[in-house]
C-alpha cells in the first residue's frame, strides 16, 4: 500500500519541526539544529534532500536572493497533526475519532492545563453542533 503523496517521514518531520518554530531557516541553520551543531557537508545534503522532498509535496516554501535560500513551513502544523489523526482514525476506527480520542485520555498522563484545554474543547464543539442543528 503506497503513501499519498503528503505523508510526512520522520526525517521530513524534524525539518518541519524546526521551520514551524521559525519564521525561516537556511539549509545550514537547519542542520545545526538538527545535527545538534555538528553540520557538516553530509548532513547539509541530507537536509537539502529532505527540503526538496518538502517542496515537492507542497509543504515548505523557498525564498530565493542573497547567498543562501531561505525555507520556512508552509504546511501549518494543526492541520497536519489534523489530517494524520484523521488517516489513523480512517484506517482503525472506521472514521471515528472517539477511540483514538478516548485512549489518548485514558493513557496519557494530563496536568491540570491539559485537562481543562480538553473541557474547554469540548464545550466549544458541542456549542458549534448546536447552532448548526439550529
Amino acid at each position: 500500500m503506497g503513501r499519498t503523496p503528503k505523508d510526512v517521514t520522520d526525517a521530513e518531520l524534524a525539518v518541519l519541526r524546526v521551520l514551524w518554530g521559525r519564521e525561516d531557516a537556511t539549509v545550514r541553520d537547519l542542520a545545526d539544529e538538527i545535527y545538534g551543531g555538528e553540520s557538516g557537508a553530509s548532513s547539509s545534503a541530507t537536509v537539502q534532500k529532505l527540503l526538496e522532498r518538502l517542496l515537492a509535496k507542497g509543504l515548505v516554501a523557498r525564498r530565493t536572493g542573497g547567498r543562501a535560500h531561505r525555507y520556512s513551513a508552509a504546511a501549518d502544523r494543526d492541520a497536519l497533526i489534523g489530517r494524520r489523526l484523521q488517516e489513523t482514525a480512517d484506517k482503525l476506527c472506521e472514521g471515528s475519532l472517539a477511540p483514538l480520542l478516548t485512549h489518548l485520555v485514558n493513557e496519557a498522563r494530563l496536568d491540570a492545563d491539559d485537562i481543562a484545554a480538553l473541557e474547554a474543547f469540548v464545550e466549544r464543539a458541542a456549542k458549534r453542533r448546536q447552532k448548526g442543528r439550529r
